[in-house]
């Protein structure tokens, strides 16, 4: 995998903080892959000092907040702990939904292998989803989460019967041009390869406040993977 240049993913910086634009199938921190990079260790390189507030999945591109210095970790740590952090989802989910201000406020309890199923054992978690736009066999949905448990937005969205698209591991299948294009035709003996190679999900803004008292909120466009599967289906 070719690397991005960490200069490139900035969509804001101050004094206190970087915070970029998480391409997907990047980790953010250390993960089990051996020989491979993760955004820390190329922020670090550009800042030696640079401290990750938070965490996106691997697959989740999108807004992702860098501390600068201790002060400035733990003004967002606070922030995050009292639930005073403005997030929004992107996400394209299957089926067509019409979602406003429909709360999901069920238990998540996750595994040792890293997988989140709803139960009342689990930790409360509360998300708040909206229908940005509906398509034939799809909706594009804003997802906010109240709190940040472990595949929330998934795992909820999955329970309302609107599983991601393209993430298997609950139940969101993959989209192919073919099933959207009458006549698409592909050349002989090659596969087709799904609109998007990874789940549909992007954190599409962040808001806080710094530690002067002033508040913050950044938007990160789409990249061009999540940017072609929603101008496909909004074509069709």
């Amino acid at each position: 995998m070719k690397y991005p240049v960490f200069e490139d993913l900035i969509i804001f910086e101050n004094e206190d903080y970087v915070v970029v634009n998480k391409p997907p199938f990047l980790a953010t921190l250390e993960d089990r892959t051996p020989n491979t990079t993760n955004l820390l260790k190329l922020a670090r390189q550009y800042n030696p000092d640079l401290q990750a507030c938070h965490r996106l999945d691997k697959d989740t591109s999108g807004c992702l907040v860098l501390a600068k210095n201790p002060e400035a970790y733990r003004n967002l740590a606070m922030q995050f702990e009292s639930r005073e952090v403005y997030k929004v989802y992107h996400a394209v989910v299957w089926g067509t939904h019409k979602f406003e201000d429909e709360l999901v406020s069920r238990a998540i309890l996750s595994n040792a292998k890293g997988v989140a199923k709803l139960s009342p054992q689990g930790k409360p978690a509360e998300t708040y989803f909206n229908t940005l736009e509906n398509y034939a066999r799809h909706t594009l949905v804003e997802c906010l989460p109240v709190t940040g448990r472990l595949h929330q937005i998934r795992v909820h969205l999955a329970f309302l019967n609107a599983p991601i698209v393209g993430d298997s591991l609950y139940g969101g299948e993959q989209v192919y041009l073919s099933s959207l294009k009458r006549g698409f035709n592909l050349k002989k003996n090659t596969e087709e390869l799904p609109l998007i190679k990874r789940f549909a999900l992007h954190s599409f803004n962040i808001g806080f406040v710094l530690p002067n008292g002033e508040p913050v909120k950044i938007e990160a466009p789409y990249p061009k993977d999540f940017g072609v599967l929603v101008k496909q289906l909004r074509a069709h």
